[in-house]
């Protein structure tokens, strides 16, 4: 029997944040790194950026991306994790900081938009007002976000100077969380080429950014652990480069 998920009855269009127009200006963003196998041989889902990608062009990263407005108002299947919940309130960055649904949502639209995958949950929901394509096509597969799995690991503000800035919080799920094929990328945008599970022992031999290898570092020092760390690191790239912990 499918849940019964009460949507908000707001529009996404009605409670929305403004649109950001600057592209130097901090975004609000949500990353997702999906661990198979975390007990013997761990692997990490990544993919490649175009070439002509604006931010990180030609690096591998994790499935992610900026925050959209209709990220806080899609129904969810379950609860957030309540610890991760406290800790993404921390510290707001950007002027209109996105509540935890927010985030969470939208690292759940950015795995299925760049890999086609669903972290979701069976439900029954009429669809809410004003959500995007992306939201709708998820919807229509007969299931809601689930973010139970998800916990808050790592976040990371880029440096000043660079094309595109983000404050991207960086989520951690085993693959038992998806509730498709792991090796199944048929539904994928093509956002991200190449699209394959890296044993982690391999991934720092592909073209990384910096952070993306300090992340990784902080993966295989957690293993087999996919919980949220105690204290979240936060590289807050303001002055200067430094490494706090939530």
């Amino acid at each position: 029997m499918g849940l019964e998920i009460k949507p908000d009855p707001r529009s996404a269009k009605e409670a929305g944040h403004t649109l950001v127009t600057d592209n130097t200006a901090i975004r609000d963003a949500a990353t997702v790194i999906l661990v198979r196998d975390a007990d013997r041989n761990p692997a990490i889902l990544m993919g490649q950026r175009g070439a002509n990608a604006a931010f990180m062009p030609s690096k591998f990263v994790f499935p992610g991306g900026a925050v959209d407005p209709d990220d806080a108002f899609v129904p969810m299947a379950r609860p957030i994790d309540p610890i991760s919940a406290s800790k993404l309130a921390l510290r707001p960055v950007t002027q209109l900081a996105p509540a935890p649904e927010a985030l969470l949502g939208s690292a759940i639209r950015e795995v299925w938009e760049e890999t086609g995958l669903r972290l979701g949950a069976d439900a029954q929901v009429d669809m809410p007002n004003g959500l995007g394509e992306s939201w709708q096509a998820f919807l229509r597969t007969g299931q809601c976000p689930d973010p139970s799995a998800l916990r808050f690991f790592f976040r990371a503000v880029t440096p000043p100077g660079r094309p595109r800035r983000f404050d991207a919080r960086f989520f951690i799920a085993p693959v038992d969380a998806l509730t498709d094929d792991p090796d199944d990328f048929s539904n994928a945008s093509d956002e991200l080429s190449h699209l394959h599970w890296v044993p982690l022992q391999e991934a720092r031999q592909l073209d990384l950014a910096f952070i993306t290898e300090v992340v990784l570092a902080e993966v295989q020092a957690s293993l087999p652990s996919l919980e949220a760390p105690e204290l979240v690191p936060f590289v807050l790239n303001d002055i200067t480069s430094r490494i706090e912990r939530l």
